[in-house]
């Protein structure tokens, strides 16, 4: 065999197997669970699945169990309060054992997007109060050295609600892509 074929095949062989590992990682790293559920609670609320499945992914891993250390529970890791709060906004059965349902939970953090979306608009913003809290994001919003309109921050002032925020956005292009 010429040394041309040599190069070609072990090139080729090269890309097969880089296009294997970022698959692999890609199962890793953004794995999707409950994506009819997803899907369902995106077109009932009007949001994007992909932000839907990032969100979780950032949030709990897709691990129906989780629990923060500041008591946030399941997928969506929700705040009782706020969970109880969105649970009679919407009219439906509350307890704190209903947030390790996928669905219940999945249902509640997507109206609960859908609300900030309706105050806030703006996707980043939107995170920021899902993350820090509606209250604590009205508050930057109101000054200057973090918004320059008062409708989206220039600036993210804590650092953990920056990188939560970072990571979302970086799975909305994986997830769009397994969405489809």
């Amino acid at each position: 065999m010429k040394k041309a074929g040599i190069i070609s095949i072990i090139f080729v062989t090269i890309a097969i197997v880089g296009i294997y590992l970022f698959l692999c990682l890609s199962y890793i790293f953004y794995p999707i669970k409950y994506k009819d559920t997803i899907l369902l609670y995106s077109e009932e609320y009007n949001i994007e699945s992909n932000l839907i499945a990032s969100l979780i992914n950032a949030e709990s891993s897709f691990n129906a169990d989780a629990i923060s250390n500041k008591g946030a529970i399941g997928l969506m890791q929700l705040m009782p309060q706020t969970a109880k709060w969105l649970a009679e906004q919407l009219g439906i059965d509350y307890t704190d054992d209903k947030l390790f349902d996928p669905e219940y939970n999945i249902r509640l953090g997507v109206y609960y997007l859908s609300y900030l979306s309706e105050k806030f608009g703006d996707t980043r913003t939107i995170l920021c109060a899902y993350n820090a809290g509606e209250g604590v994001v009205r508050g930057w919003l109101k000054n200057s050295e973090y918004s320059s309109d008062g409708k989206t921050l220039d600036v993210i002032p804590y650092a953990e609600t920056k990188a939560h925020v970072e990571k979302v956005e970086k799975g909305l292009k994986i997830y769009e892509k397994k969405l489809r």
